[in-house]
């Protein structure tokens, strides 16, 4: 073993003491580190507050007496309150990295026993960084009875991990913990997607910057959205709720209204104040899907909004205030949406920062199984039953899912969508070869032609009783809904020729109108992710 060099800080209440010989009648923390037989110290780096100057010249002698062979040296420091965590761990910082180290020739101690709870944990930081390279030293007073000059415990604290296999490995575990969570439980097996998973969760936890996610419809990013919320709630990261927007929904003034709040009379119809969609976020997460359809001015506004953590909402004249996490959602390239002028750079610049591409299910092909297991229990227990596949029925299905003629093209709502179907249609609680192929002829003509029209009203509004003529109308009408990007671009498509002959028209709000007669909004016809 090395020689021993030890660094503490000077106790103004554990090292007074008496000058006359009484004072070895006290155990004295700092002196009595150079006491024990057993701990042989080459050198004492003593730091003291200036003001203390007469005491730390009295431990000094007292250090020499009982240790000879120890060399001492006090160092003064400035601390105008040695509680004020960011002046002490300067002050200490400061001398760590002015100190030079002699690692080949000597080992390092850090006494925490003296000093403010404050400075002990700025020790145990700079420890645990390596910016000090050192083990903890704890010492404690002598048993009751014991002799007047006895020296009292010492123990060593060595703050190296990864010398601590148990401990390391309830690390792995919890952070396996975390990437389940992530994944909702679904043993994945895709090797792209789980290192994706790993990343993600290391970002989650590791930070509060933006996070973009992309991928195509129905990919999953709202889903993972929530469960990185779930994940930071769980590490108590994020004290908030967890609030959730498609902007493709929202244009205008809803847009606006919506996301930053509107005090009353900003606009027509502005009849009470609103706090908007930021500030029910505070503390928490906000995850805005479809972010590419915002405006330039929204952008603006959510850019300063993230920088500032300050927004002003409609009509008020004064800011309002929220800390939130964000995440991005999108299915466009942002690059391309900015060099055609549709988006902002520097709002890019903002929430790119840490970007992930989510796969879709065709490209992940391993997972469809897992995912088909967890669609089913979920359908399960959302509705009470038991459902299983017949084993020649799993078969078939994974055969076809698993091919190049399952095509996907809306990944996991395709999935749900076909779990959903052929549960319903097991009236026994089992799926068997003849729902399996039902289905599969389903999937593949969707997939050819898209969905028919009357796939789409029955899926909507099940066995409701709808004349043909309507029927056939709110099927167009769900079409170009599920083209559309947003509710005003499908309404001026669906009106393009009634409202050339208005002199203003709103075609968003009647659309919407239109949809709620059958018990519909656009927020369940909108391309967002489940």
């Amino acid at each position: 073993m090395n020689p021993s060099r030890v660094i503490g800080l000077l106790g103004p209440v554990l090292d007074r003491a008496d000058r006359g010989r009484d004072r070895w009648d006290k155990w004295r923390p700092t002196v009595a580190v150079c006491q024990h037989e057993d701990l042989l110290v080459e050198r004492f780096e003593l730091l003291y507050q200036r003001r203390f100057r007469r005491l730390a010249e009295q431990v000094c002698r007292d250090i020499r007496s009982v240790s000879p062979e120890t060399a001492v040296c006090p160092h003064a420091i400035e601390l105008a309150d040695p509680w004020d965590f960011e002046e002490v761990y300067g002050v200490l910082y400061d001398f760590v990295q002015a100190y030079d180290f002699d690692l080949e020739h000597s080992d390092y101690l850090v006494h925490i026993t003296t000093g403010s709870h404050v400075a002990q944990i700025c020790w145990f930081l700079l420890c645990e960084s390596r910016h000090l390279p050192a083990r903890l030293l704890q010492t404690s007073p002598p048993k009751r009875g014991a002799k007047p000059l006895s020296a009292g415990d010492f123990s060593v604290i060595d703050l190296d991990l990864s010398r601590y296999d148990k401990l390391m490995s309830r690390f792995a575990r919890a952070t396996e913990g975390d990437i389940c969570l992530l994944k909702s439980g679904i043993q994945t097996r895709n090797p792209v997607f789980n290192e994706l998973i790993a990343r993600i969760e290391k970002v989650a936890l590791g930070c509060r910057d933006p996070i973009l996610l992309m991928g195509a419809t129905g990919a999953g990013k709202s889903h993972l959205a929530r469960r990185i919320y779930e994940l930071k709630r769980s590490h108590h990261q994020l004290a908030g709720a967890f609030v959730e927007v498609n902007c493709a929904t929202l244009r205008g003034d809803a847009l606006m209204s919506t996301l930053f709040g509107h005090e009353k009379g900003a606009f027509t119809g502005a009849t009470r104040d609103r706090p908007g969609l930021l500030r029910a976020a505070d503390s928490g997460l906000l995850f805005l899907d479809e972010v590419a359809e915002l405006g330039l001015d929204e952008q603006a506004m959510l850019l300063r909004a993230i920088e500032e953590k300050r927004f002003l909402p409609l009509g008020a004249d004064r800011e309002a205030e929220s800390d939130f996490q964000l995440i991005c959602g999108t299915n466009r390239d942002l690059q391309q949406e900015v060099a055609q002028g549709r988006f902002r750079e520097d709002l890019l610049v903002r929430i790119h920062l840490w970007t992930f591409c989510l796969p879709g299910l065709a490209e992940r092909s391993e997972d469809i199984e897992p995912n088909l297991s967890y669609e089913l229990e979920h359908f399960g227990r959302t509705q009470g039953v038991k459902v299983v596949f017949q084993r020649d029925a799993a078969r078939d299905f994974l055969d076809f899912a698993t091919s190049p003629r399952a095509r996907w093209s809306a990944n996991f709502r395709d999935l749900n969508g076909a779990v959903r179907r052929m549960a319903v249609l097991a009236a026994d609680g089992r799926i068997d070869r003849a729902i399996v192929r039902e289905e599969i002829a389903r999937l593949e003509a969707s997939w050819a032609t898209g969905a028919s029209p009357g796939d789409a009203v029955a899926e909507l509004l099940g066995e409701a009783e709808i004349d043909l003529f309507d029927r056939a109308q709110l099927a167009e009408v769900i079409r170009v809904c599920r083209a559309s990007r947003s509710l005003s671009e499908a309404g001026r498509e669906l009106f393009a020729v009634s409202r050339q002959k208005k002199k203003s028209s709103n075609d968003a709000d009647r659309l919407r109108k239109y949809l709620a007669r059958f018990g519909l909004r656009w927020e369940a016809l909108a391309r967002a992710d489940r």
